[in-house]
């Protein structure tokens, strides 16, 4: 049995999208999960401080002495990480236990132009440089090595279950509902309020759910009429539930919230505000498209007949990164 640090980007966070990562792993690595204790401990707050560290150095030794620490999913990296609350919350005072994690479906903030002394010497610090890390697209893979350190592009792991047999599963016709999300902090009236007409003047039943709080005054400010559309709650169980329903196509700009949908055999557009998702639909072929081609196209991908396919989605890549810690060790 094997001590296991599990760094949890899910905690503290406003974004219910890092839950869905979580939920993901724990789902796809039983390997892990099931045959070992696990500590848990979060990424966004700061974790102890100096004093609590000198006074209970055994409790401490248990985190430092793990034999796995992974670091789970979201865009936990960044290019700065001078910025002052980086998802991953550590610096050079506090990295001491954090030494030797792994990345584990990792993504990578790009919030600077360059990638300055201080991060580069921060993940030399704490990254493993005997495990290979994994990580949720070719762009993150290309930011380690570049660093040093030996990485695999698994995709993100809420993928990590979709193969052709549950794609398959995933209607090809569109449904009588849909449920569709905003994101706040990346706001375009005109397009997002498009959508929304869109997606009324195609079904019967429509739902709107809130990956964040704050996407509830985003929705109101779009949707000064809302009385058809049925407002959701907050949180993972009213979504999984509206999904387990059936009957439904999933429409939006939250990523994760699109992948949950097909975890759930539902259809689902995903509209990209970002690199996250352009990134993830060229590499796996998710059904996407630019907020800015709503007008164009999202009315005819709606009412056309079409398979869900996650392509490239290479199991073998995933099984060798978890063999590391499963049976035997990968080698390059």
């Amino acid at each position: 049995m094997k001590k296991v640090l599990f760094l949890d980007t899910s905690i503290a966070t406003s974004n219910i999208g890092d839950e869905i990562i979580n939920i993901s792993i724990k789902n796809n690595f039983p390997e892990i999960f099931n045959d070992n204790y696990i500590y848990n401990l979060p990424t966004h707050t700061r974790t102890f401080t100096w004093y609590q560290k000198l006074i209970y150095k055994k409790r401490m030794s248990l985190y430092e002495e793990a034999d796995y620490k992974f670091l789970c999913g979201t865009n936990a990296l960044y290019t700065n990480m001078l910025r002052p609350m980086p998802t991953w919350n550590i610096n050079i005072f506090n990295y001491g236990l954090f030494k030797n994690t792994i990345c584990l479906g990792v993504g990578l903030g790009v919030n600077s132009k360059k990638v300055n002394f201080y991060t580069k010497f921060l993940y030399k610090k704490v990254l493993s440089s005997e495990f290979v890390h994994s990580v949720r697209d070719e762009n993150t893979k290309s930011f380690l090595e570049k660093l040093g350190f030996k990485a695999i592009n698994t995709g993100c792991p809420t993928l990590w279950g979709m193969d052709s047999m549950e794609c398959e599963k995933i209607p090809t016709k569109k449904a009588d509902r849909c449920i569709f999300t905003l994101t706040n902090y990346h706001s375009d009236v005109i397009n997002d309020k498009l959508m929304i007409d869109i997606i009324k003047s195609n079904y019967s039943e429509i739902y709107f759910w809130p990956q964040c709080l704050e996407d509830i005054d985003y929705f109101k400010q779009l949707d000064r009429s809302n009385s058809s559309v049925h407002l959701l709650a907050p949180n993972i169980d009213a979504y999984e539930n509206i999904l387990l329903a059936g009957d439904i196509d999933y429409i939006g700009n939250r990523l994760h919230g699109g992948i949950y949908a097909l975890q759930h055999a539902v259809r689902s557009i995903i509209i990209s505000i970002d690199y996250r998702a352009e990134e993830m639909s060229k590499d796996f072929s998710l059904q996407c498209i630019k907020r800015s081609q709503i007008k164009e196209k999202l009315n005819e991908i709606i009412n056309s007949n079409w398979s869900t396919s996650i392509s490239e989605l290479n199991t073998d890549k995933i099984n060798k990164w978890k063999k590391q810690f499963v049976n035997s060790r990968v080698s390059d």
